[in-house]
C-alpha cells in the first residue's frame, strides 16, 4: 500500500481556513479572533500513529503552553491526522487527555476542548447540520488556559447563549451556505441578526 507522506503544511492551512471562516467568520467563538489576529495560537501536527504515542504528544504540549508566556502563546490547537480517525475512539481518548492534565497537575490551569470531522451530538443523526459547531478539518484537541476562557466569558454578558446562537447559525446556513463559506464565496456576517 502506498500511503501519502503526512503533508503539516497542508493540515495547518486547512485548520487556519477554518479557524478563519467558520470559527471568527460565523462568530462561533466570539474569544478567538484577538488570539488568532495576536498570533497567539500555536499551530502543531502531530505524527502520532498511536493513541499512547498522541498522548505523550499531548503531555509536551501542556507542560510547554503552561510554562509559556499567554502573551506568546495563549492557546494551543494539536491536529493529529493519523490517528483517531474515529470519533468514538477520540472520544473515549479524551477521557485520558483529562486524566493527564491531573497527572501534571495542570487541571484547573489548563484545559482540553476537542473538534472532530466526524463529531456528532449525543441526541443529533451524523448528517445534522449543528454537529458542525465541533466540526474541524482535523481530529484537534484543542489547549486552553483556563484564565483566559475565564477573562473571555467575563466580558460576554451571556456566554451561556453562545452555544444556542451557534446552533441557530447552522440551522440558517445548512450544509450549502456552510460550504461556501468555507471556500470564502460568502463575505460579511454570516451569523445574521
Amino acid at each position: 500500500m502506498n500511503e501519502q507522506p503526512l503533508d503539516a503544511e497542508r493540515v495547518i492551512a486547512e485548520m487556519r481556513n477554518w479557524v478563519d471562516r467558520a470559527v471568527i467568520g460565523l462568530n462561533l467563538c466570539p474569544f478567538a479572533k484577538s488570539v488568532q489576529v495576536k498570533g497567539q495560537v500555536r499551530y502543531v501536527v502531530s505524527r502520532a500513529t498511536e493513541p499512547e504515542a498522541l498522548l505523550a504528544e499531548l503531555a509536551q504540549e501542556l507542560q510547554r503552553l503552561a510554562d509559556t508566556d499567554p502573551e506568546l502563546t495563549d492557546t494551543t490547537l494539536l491536529m493529529h491526522p493519523l490517528v483517531l480517525q474515529d470519533f468514538l475512539d477520540f472520544n473515549d481518548f479524551l477521557g485520558a487527555a483529562e486524566a493527564l492534565l491531573e497527572d501534571l497537575e495542570l487541571d484547573g490551569i489548563l484545559q482540553v476542548a476537542s473538534f472532530h470531522p466526524q463529531f456528532q451530538f449525543a441526541d443529533a443523526s451524523p448528517d445534522d447540520i449543528t454537529n458542525h459547531t465541533n466540526r474541524a478539518p482535523w481530529p484537534t484537541l484543542h489547549l486552553l488556559r483556563e484564565e483566559s476562557i475565564d477573562r473571555a466569558v467575563a466580558a460576554i454578558p451571556d456566554a451561556e447563549a453562545i452555544y444556542e446562537a451557534n446552533i441557530e447559525t447552522m440551522r440558517r446556513l445548512g450544509p450549502e451556505g456552510l460550504e461556501r463559506v468555507l471556500r470564502g464565496e460568502d463575505a460579511g456576517d454570516e451569523r445574521g441578526a
